[in-house]
């Protein structure tokens, strides 16, 4: 199988604690085997997340505009592109930091499948696959009681997850 990538090439790869405020903050660590091992079967991230903008971000106790902090810790860390994953978002802050010169690499991460130009998103299937079961459990519950059940499938502004759950569960 021969080294990872990371070796070979000679890359550190470093995480942001909790998304653009770890950036903005200067709050990162390393990303390497020994701090990534098993963490496959661990839910959610290992560096935490938040819904701050770069643009819009409370730093003690006021909004302040972080873009120019994160392209000045960008740049200090010496660090060739960085990597976003997240929603719609995530890669609309992305494009803020393109505009201040840094290379960004987007990736789509939501269970909403609504990023444009997008297939299909990192989450979306396993969600739904969620979604599905659920639906299938109570579908069964319902009709061995007679009833009707109403269940409420995330998905902020966007019906994918939804309307893909209702077409798997559907009795045949």
């Amino acid at each position: 199988m021969g080294r990872p990538p990371s070796a070979e090439y000679g890359w550190e790869i470093i995480g942001f604690r909790d998304g653009f405020r770890g950036l903005a903050l200067n709050r990162w660590m390393r990303l390497d085997k020994g701090r990534l091992a098993g963490i496959l079967t661990v839910g959610g991230t290992v560096l935490g997340t938040s819904r701050d903008k770069p643009h819009r971000m409370e730093i003690g106790g006021r909004m302040r505009d972080m873009t120019s902090a994160i392209a000045a810790n960008y740049r200090r860390l010496g660090l060739d592109a960085l990597v976003c994953i997240g929603g719609g978002g995530t890669h609309k802050n992305a494009l803020r930091l393109v505009e201040k010169g840094l290379h960004i690499i987007t990736l789509p991460k939501t269970i909403d499948n609504d990023v444009a130009l997008t297939d299909a998103t990192i989450g979306f299937d396993t969600a739904l696959g969620i979604a599905t079961e659920a639906l299938d459990r109570l579908h069964s519950t319902a009709h061995s009681h007679h009833r009707i059940v109403i269940a409420e499938i995330m998905g902020h502004r966007a019906g994918w997850l939804a309307l893909g759950a209702a077409l798997r569960a559907a009795p045949t």
